[in-house]
Order: C-alpha cells, then sequence, then structure tokens
C-alpha cells in the first residue's frame, strides 16, 4: 500500500532474470561487451535514426552529463520551475557544466510554453558580457506534475529553441509513461519533434538502476564518453546496465509496465473524483496524482497504514500518489474504499449543516 513513488518498487522478473543470464561467463569491460554493442542498435531500430547511446546508472548522472556537453560555465540552462534538474539534483547540472545557471520558468501544469521560452530568450542579454549567454533548453516528460507534453507543445518549444541555436534536452525519467500516453512512437515524441537529447529512464519502470543518455545528432556528443568516465559512471561491468536495459526493450516490457502504471492511476483518479471534498491539482495525464483531501481523509489513510508524500508546488499542499508497473488493483481499491470510507462523516456533517438550514 505504499504510493510514494515509483522508486519503491522492486524489479521485474525478466531484468532479473537477464542479469542471470549476462552473470555467466566473461565479457569485455567498460562497454565492449557483447550485450551494449547489441544495445547501440536495439536503440537506433528503437528510435529510427542513427544516435549514440551511452548507458549510465542514475536519471541525475543521465541529465547532468548530458547538459554538460552543451552548457558552458557562463551558460543558461532553460527550464520549468519545477523541472527535476532545478529541485531534485542537488546542484548536479551546474556542478557537470561547471556553474552554468539554470534559468527557470513557469507554466501551469508542470509545463513551460513555446511563448514563455520564446520571452525570456529574447530579453536574455545575448552578446552582453554581463550576463550568462543561453546554451540549452530541457523539458521533462511525463512532467513534474504527472502531465504530458503534446507532440505539438515539444515542436513548437523546439522550433524556438532551435531559433536561438540552442539545443532541446529531454528528460525522460519517465519517458514511456508519456509515451504511451501520447501513444506514439519513440521518434515522433523525440528527434522527430525537434528534441536533441534524452535521457532515457529505466529505473522507475522495472529496472534496478539503469538510465541512458542519447544523442540524436550524434556529434554533438563529442566529448561526452569523457565526461561519463571523469563523473564516475563508466561503469567497468557495463554489461550489467545494459542488459537490463536490453530487457526492458526486449517484447515491449517497457511499454506494457508503463501502460499498467498509467491504467491504475487512471483507476485511482476516477475513484477519487466520486469522492466528496477531494480534488485533483492537475490533469492525470501518466501515473503520479496531486491530491488535496479533507484532514480528515487524509488522517485516516494514514492511520490505516498507506503511505504517500505530502507534497508542495506552486504555494500549494497536496499528496502526491504514484502507481507503477507492479502497483496491484487491490491495493488502489483498498485505497479508495478508505477513502471513501473515512469521507461519511464529512458527508455526514454537510447533511445535518442542510438540514438545519
Amino acid at each position: 500500500m505504499n504510493f510514494c513513488s515509483d522508486n519503491v518498487t522492486g524489479a521485474s522478473p525478466e531484468i532479473l532474470s537477464a542479469l542471470i543470464a549476462a552473470n555467466g561467463g566473461a565479457a569485455m569491460p567498460y562497454g565492449a561487451d557483447d550485450i551494449t554493442q547489441r544495445l547501440q542498435q536495439r536503440f537506433c531500430d528503437l528510435f529510427e535514426t542513427n544516435l549514440s547511446m551511452f548507458p549510465v546508472a542514475t536519471g541525475s548522472a543521465a541529465n547532468a552529463l548530458a547538459l554538460s556537453v552543451v552548457a558552458p560555465p557562463y551558460g543558461a540552462i532553460y527550464c520549468h520551475a519545477e523541472a527535476h534538474i532545478n529541485v531534485d539534483e542537488c546542484g548536479a547540472p551546474e556542478l557537470f557544466t561547471g556553474g552554468a545557471k539554470l534559468v527557470t520558468l513557469p507554466g501551469e501544469n508542470g509545463k513551460i510554453t513555446a511563448e514563455a521560452l520564446a520571452h525570456a530568450l529574447a530579453h536574455a542579454g545575448i552578446g552582453f558580457v554581463h550576463h550568462v549567454q543561453p546554451a540549452a533548453v530541457s523539458i521533462t516528460q511525463a512532467t513534474e506534475a504527472g502531465t504530458v507534453y503534446t507532440l505539438e507543445e515539444i515542436r513548437a518549444i523546439a522550433q524556438v529553441a532551435h531559433q536561438y541555436h540552442l539545443p532541446l534536452h529531454l528528460d525522460g525519467a519517465r519517458f514511456a509513461n508519456a509515451l504511451v500516453s501520447l501513444g506514439c512512437t519513440p521518434a515522433e515524441m523525440t528527434w522527430q519533434a525537434g528534441v536533441d537529447m534524452l535521457s532515457f529512464g529505466a529505473t522507475k519502470n522495472g529496472a534496478i538502476a539503469a538510465e541512458a543518455v542519447l544523442f540524436f545528432n550524434p556529434e554533438q556528443a563529442a566529448g561526452f564518453e569523457y565526461r561519463r568516465k571523469r563523473g564516475g559512471h563508466l561503469f567497468s561491468k557495463m554489461r550489467f546496465l545494459s542488459a537490463q536495459l536490453e530487457a526492458y526493450l526486449t517484447d515491449d516490457l517497457w511499454l506494457r509496465n508503463a501502460a499498467h502504471a498509467n491504467c491504475l492511476a487512471q483507476r485511482l483518479a476516477a475513484g477519487l473524483r466520486k469522492i466528496p471534498g477531494v480534488t485533483l491539482a492537475y490533469p492525470v495525464e501518466a501515473n503520479e496524482l496531486f491530491v488535496r483531501f479533507p484532514d480528515p481523509i487524509l488522517k485516516g489513510l494514514q492511520a490505516d497504514g498507506f503511505q504517500f508524500y505530502a507534497w508542495e508546488s506552486d504555494g500549494r499542499s497536496m499528496v502526491r500518489l504514484v502507481t507503477a508497473f507492479n502497483t496491484a488493483e487491490a491495493d488502489v481499491d483498498a485505497f479508495l474504499s478508505a477513502a471513501q470510507r473515512h469521507s461519511r462523516p464529512i458527508v455526514d456533517e454537510a447533511v445535518d449543516e442542510a438540514i438545519a438550514s
């Protein structure tokens, strides 16, 4: 009954089996193994283009190392105010870029807009020696609000970024959840929409610790291998990262996992909308829900042993609920049943007040 995060889960059995298989025999180190070589082509086929692929172990490393390639120390990286790179990575992007500044933009439902980006860049002081210089744009898909950028929104942002000769980075910690939500292809949601580099996430969706940095223009990846080594993410036994990613992509495991998580998020949202006094802060488009509960319901759920994070965004207090690839329908239904039960005193009080008036 833990809805804190999709990081609380274990790993998909298929990925565990792949690790056991990869454990047999010897393999060349530092990515020279057969699994990593196969994985490079697998990603090219999946995204329908020639690309450069680099496995790493964490999403923060993927984001920070990717941005370090394109942002100089005097550069500015434009992102949403609630972006993971701004709020939850302890200054890693600033560290790995040597001091680049994150310039945050507002935006409803966790998204920046092309219009806000264009306005910021028009007033960025390009060429003015006293200002940081625009270097990159980063968006999160799915967003930190659990929403999903449409293909049209990505294209519009990319158009503005490229107008200023800035690369567009996509933080895809929940890439699969967004892809399933949109029902499009990986190519359509990335390079065909103008994305230049992608932090491709797997850990939240069934892997143990495996992400990949993808450059859709391989020339843009120049020097990344040295930055990865210097950052401590060139694993000597790289096959164990690559084996997770290979299994993740095999037989659409990644899409099936994401579809399950998204489906249960919708089930949870539909049930919560029926409970008096409960409101959803954002549209539910992936596998995260941000919910405001009346205090009696909140305390009752906590007393029943349900786990979730208290959350604050845009100055508003709420609760974050996250469904995962292995969340059980029974747990979702139990949560809804408990919330409904704890709402009865609120309903009864409202009825009594109505009768009295």
